[in-house]
């Protein structure tokens, strides 16, 4: 296996390709990455900036440079032995616009398309206008405005020989069937001759052949007599007059596809969706063959050896990730000797963890992200702060409960559609038993509803279509919940629907014990089969510490897993009802869980987050703003437990899609040692920029929200100024004022909508979001500089060692903690960014390659605020795992006492493999011991009696402090005051591995 020592997640879009990374590969050698980490390779919609919208599985991204590229930054990275870690995205795909090939299919010929079961389309729609057909919720507008305003026209595309009907950047394909028509309607005896050989066609397989021989003869008369011809058709249908308006709206409405308004999406929508994004349709990878289609670039990639690992992008959207985890790890392993690297991207509630069945390394690092965040927090700060918040927002809401709020309204005003297909898939169940049939659709939607709005997790993963006890669990949570809001007389039909997502097997099932392993549930749309029960009994079920015996299982499992298909197939052809009951159960179960997932993330990071302010720097992805603090304790046993089930997880302090960079979170968590101050410094500014509200009375007292922005985001925008300003930008500075303030207004559109209060993306009020906008520009404007703007800065100033302290104690806690560190683009230097696209704003690497030097982090710390001191800590902490990979790889973890009078501002621990040892200190909540000091250390004479004990044995050798250069003394004692070890930085990492002069160490 090709473990990464540490990765750089680098993100890739037309303004920076492959041969963009190549020219920097340099720089990242030199920091001490392994192995580069990207974002999608795949073909993205045309200008994507993210590659999360694939349109084309097949094919390496043209606008990324393509193949070639692609495998010209790998040969250069293997040449100085790195590796490629891709992003791959097995969920959804991108719809709508001009270039899914796969999806035109769908809307061209319907249910029969070869694609149509690639897709989670509901072709059974209970509406009869959606029933065998996709709903392409597109429109700017009402259909029936948009038709009459000419914008839905009838084209010819010549390249491809196909009628179709564009809308702005989207294309619906004409059904072949209809051709005959649409030739004849121009009235011209060469294009009747064409005509006929379109006559009479369907949408079956065979029809399909002699559709595409008529199209060529279509082809060859375009091509004589160019398409001046095809003209007469088109004005036949043009929308202008109302007589070829209505033969418009008539041609539409035979086909496969329903035009509309993009609002019907959330009521109406009948196939999966990427949450509430209607521009990402979900892919139905739990089929063989879609399986195979989505990775065969990936396993060619992968076999030649070009990328050595992958990240699998939202993992919850999946029918099965267990199943699908097991099955790409045999894929993977079948095509290379050595297993496979996997992590997956999951988002875990505070007490879940991974599960150990999933055969792959870990997670992305969201989990550790919350870890080391929650470390940095006082606990002390927690109430205060939560009473400030009651007293500005006129709530004492505790987070849980905003959470619940925001789950009710997903559902009703977001997520309607998808709770109506999980509602129905179980109805239809209700409907095939005598015994069940009088349970109403009604009754069983309510019981759906609550059941999502209670549940505490983002979904369980049944095994065989059976919740285990780890998901019985969480399960039990939100019936509680559900009973306790639902009326006494939905108690029964709760219970079925219990039941029916996995708690039992059908009734009529439980006498013949081989049902369970003869069929498994796709997601919506049919009842298909897969392999899951014979290959997951057939395959060895690799963890993080045992993936090297994954390949040895992979050929029985394929061997097992076509057998299982078979007798699945076989099952339900012989066995009818019966087995159809079971299917129905796994689909509506898989319904479920693809309804609770999205719903989690929509109510919790995409409105609770931007509704509940305590603290912002608890409302990040992967944290519960709810587990305000963690304890040192906390921290080392989270740490161990990683080191035991997933040693290789990536450990993330910043990604793609955090909501605040990693050093904005590392200052806002000051304000949690300093509550009662920041309260008053609230209630000041408050008061100082009351003449800059607008849209109501200037003068309202805190509370009232009739004016703008409003007290809730008000106070959060004072929370994100005093979090993203930059170390070096004086109020004086008009330009970089100014520039601060654009990206701030970008957020604050951003976090408003999100909040849903007074807009949001599906209404917006502009009129709200203007006066927003304008408060934040006034509150910043040049002639502020003496006030507000002044006592900002000011206040800044004050917190920002404190703030740089707990960043660099993050950053040290990242490289030096059991698994793989992940450094997102740039943050290597100072990360004072917001919320995509902020986030993703272009990297200055040749400013980072001129940082990179051989002085020691502690001889850059007075120059702190250009951020030298972090990247030096970053270099030289990933020498050290150079220098030793197997210490900080595999090393024991070894938390280590603190005693004296700050005990609680220090966390230690030590890594021990073998003969090799390094001891890691750092500084923690130090706003007390920081007063009045303009660097970010605390003096030696403050830290008093404090002292580390260290383990046997760590007292007889030579040491060196990788970030000073220090040579301290362990005496025999084996007791280590904090004075002495914290006298240069405030964190330190201590080793009887000294570094050697620099030569190149291959990834292992």
């Amino acid at each position: 296996m090709t473990l990464p020592r540490a990765t750089l997640r680098l993100q890739l879009h037309h303004d920076f390709t492959f041969d963009d990374a190549l020219a920097h590969v340099d720089y990242f050698d030199a920091l001490g990455v392994s192995h580069l980490y990207t974002s999608p390779v795949t073909t993205a919609q045309p200008g994507s900036m993210h590659g999360y919208d694939t349109v084309d599985y097949g094919t390496v991204s043209a606008e990324l440079g393509g193949e070639t590229a692609l495998r010209r930054l790998s040969a250069k990275l293997h040449e100085r032995g790195m590796g490629l870690v891709v992003d791959v995205v097995p969920n959804h795909m991108g719809v709508g616009g001009a270039h899914n090939a796969w999806w035109l299919d769908i809307l061209e010929w319907g249910r029969h398309s070869a694609y149509a079961r690639h897709f989670d389309v509901d072709w059974h729609s209970p509406d009869p206008a959606l029933r065998g057909k996709v709903l392409m919720p597109f429109l700017g507008a009402p259909y029936g405005e948009e038709l009459e305003a000419g914008r839905i026209e009838l084209r010819f595309d010549a390249q491809r020989t196909r009628f179709v009907v564009a809308y702005g950047p989207h294309v619906c394909p004409i059904c072949p069937a209809d051709y005959a028509a649409l030739l004849q309607s121009a009235d011209r005896a060469d294009l009747a001759a064409l005509a006929a050989s379109f006559h009479g066609l369907t949408t079956q397989p065979d029809d399909q052949q002699r559709a595409a021989h008529a199209r060529d003869a279509l082809r060859e008369y375009v091509e004589r007599n160019g398409t001046e011809p095809i003209d007469f058709v088109l004005e036949a249908y043009a929308s202008a007059d109302p007589v070829p308006r209505e033969r418009l709206h008539k041609l539409l409405e035979r086909q496969h596809y329903r035009l509309a308004w993009w609002r019907t999406a959330t009521d109406e929508i009948n196939w999966r969706r990427f949450f509430d994004v209607t521009a990402l349709a979900g892919v139905r990878v739990e089929r063989h063959e879609v399986f195979e289609a989505v990775h065969r670039l990936v396993f060619r990639l992968y076999a030649d050896g070009v990328i050595d690992g992958v990240r699998i992008d939202h993992i919850d959207g999946l029918a099965d990730p267990r199943e699908y985890c097991e099955r790409l790890r045999q894929r993977l392993a079948s095509l290379r000797t050595e297993p496979p690297y996997i992590v997956v991207e999951k988002i875990l509630a505070q007490g879940e963890t991974l599960r150990d069945d999933w055969a792959v390394q870990g997670t992305t690092g969201y989990d550790f992200m919350n870890d080391v965040g929650a470390l940095l927090h006082d606990a002390a700060g927690a109430e205060p702060l939560a009473a400030a918040w009651a007293a500005i927002s006129g709530s004492d809401a505790s987070f849980s409960e905003v959470v619940l709020d925001a789950r009710r309204e997903m559902l009703a005003a977001y997520l309607a559609a998808e709770l109506d297909h999980a509602a129905r898939a179980l109805h239809r169940i209700a409907r095939e038993q005598p015994a069940t049939r009088d349970y109403t659709y009604a009754s069983i939607h309510r019981s759906v509803a609550q059941l999502a709005i209670w549940f505490p997790v983002y979904r369980v993963y049944p095994v065989h279509g059976m919740r285990t006890a780890t998901d019985n669990h969480y399960f039990d949570i939100a019936l509680d919940g559900a009973r306790r809001t639902l009326p006494r007389a939905y108690r029964a039909a709760l219970a079925r629907v219990d039941a029916w997502l996995g708690a039992s097997a059908p009734a009529s099932d439980a006498e013949r014990p081989d049902a369970g392993a003869k069929a498994t549930a796709n997601a919506a749309g049919g009842a298909d089969t897969t392999a899951t029960s014979a290959a997951s009994n057939a395959s060895t079920r690799a963890t993080a510490g045992g993936a090297d015996r994954a390949p040895h299982a992979t050929a029985n499992a394929n061997r097992h897993g076509n057998a299982a298909r078979s007798a699945a197939d076989a099952s339900i052809a012989t066995n009818g009802p019966l087995s159809h009951t079971l299917v129905a159960q796994r689909t509506a179960l898989a319904l479920f869980s693809q309804l609770t997932a999205p719903l989690a993330a929509k109510a919790t990071e995409d409105t609770a987050f931007y509704r509940y302010g305590r603290l912002l720097s608890r409302n990040e992805v992967g944290a519960d703003p709810g587990d305000f603090a963690r304890t040192v304790e906390d921290f080392h046993a989270a740490n161990q437990l990683r080191q035991r089930r997933f040693p290789h997880a990536l450990l993330a302090t910043a990604t793609h899609d955090h909501k605040r960079g990693e050093d904005v979170r590392a200052r806002l968590a000051v304000l949690s040692e300093i509550p009662d101050q920041w309260s008053a410094t609230l209630r000041a500014w408050s008061t100082l920029n009351q003449p800059h509200r607008r849209n109501g009375n200037v003068n309202s007292p805190l509370g009232s929200t009739d004016w703008a922005p409003g007290p809730e985001a008000e106070a959060m925008l004072y929370q994100t100024l005093v979090g993203c300003w930059p170390p070096d930008l004086a109020a004086g500075d008009e330009a970089g004022v100014r520039a601060l303030a654009e990206r701030v207004a970008q957020w604050q559109l951003k976090a408003l909508r999100e909040a849903k209060r007074r807009t949001n993306w599906l209404a917006p009020d502009e009129a709200y979001e203007a006066g927003c906008r304008d408060f934040l520009f006034d509150i910043l404007a040049p002639q502020r500089r003496d006030g507000f703007l002044h006592e900002l800065e000011t206040f800044v100033a004050r917190i920002a060692p404190a703030g740089v302290s707990n960043s660099l104690l993050q950053t040290t806690l990242r490289i030096t903690s059991p698994g793989v560190p992940d450094l997102y683009q740039g943050t290597e230097l100072w990360d004072f960014s917001l919320v995509d696209p902020d986030n993703r704003r272009p990297v200055d690497y040749a400013q980072r390659a001129a940082a990179l030097g051989d002085d020691p982090p502690s001889a850059r710390l007075a120059q702190w605020r250009d951020a030298r001191v972090k990247l030096g800590i970053v270099q030289r902490l990933l020498a050290l795992r150079t220098r030793a990979p197997s210490l900080l790889r595999d090393g024991a973890y070894l938390p280590l006492a603190v005693h004296g009078e700050h005990a609680a501002r220090v966390i230690a621990f030590a890594r021990q493999h073998g003969d090799e040892r390094a001891v890691v200190i750092g500084t923690r909540l130090a706003t007390p011991l920081l007063e009045d000091s303009a660097l970010p250390l605390v003096a030696a004479d403050r830290w008093g009696d404090t002292a580390i004990e260290l383990p046997p044995g760590f007292a007889d050798a030579r040491w060196h402090d990788w970030l000073s250069d220090a040579s301290p003394t362990i005496p025999r004692t084996r007791v280590v005051a904090v004075r002495d070890v914290l006298a240069a930085l405030p964190v330190a990492v201590l080793s009887n591995l000294a570094p050697k002069p620099k030569t190149k160490t291959k990834a292992t």
